[in-house]
């Protein structure tokens, strides 16, 4: 673990000093879900990082109510369209 040292408003303080390793979890996944959406890191890479499964630190995001899936329902329906279109060529 590195130590640095950050300029924040002093209103973050409380916020930004974890009283045990669950807050620090959530500090840290925080810090780290943005490079997740823009994609700049995978979700895989965010939890090797945070020394979680790839799957608790899904978990994790979906508590806070951040979806693992960035896509409209429209999207989603259009995509599984998709392969159900391409599984029936398939067959």
């Amino acid at each position: 673990m590195i130590n640095i040292q950050i300029d924040i408003p002093e209103a973050l303080l409380p916020f930004a000093s974890p009283k045990n390793e669950r807050e620090k979890l959530l500090r840290n996944a925080m810090i780290i879900f943005p490079f997740i959406q823009d994609e700049t890191i995978s979700y895989g890479r965010a939890a090797e990082i945070l020394n979680l499964n790839k799957i608790d630190l899904i978990k994790l995001y979906g508590s806070l109510g951040l979806p693992y899936f960035n896509q409209t329902k429209e999207e989603l329906e259009e995509d599984l369209k998709n392969i159900k279109l391409i599984m029936g060529q398939l067959v």
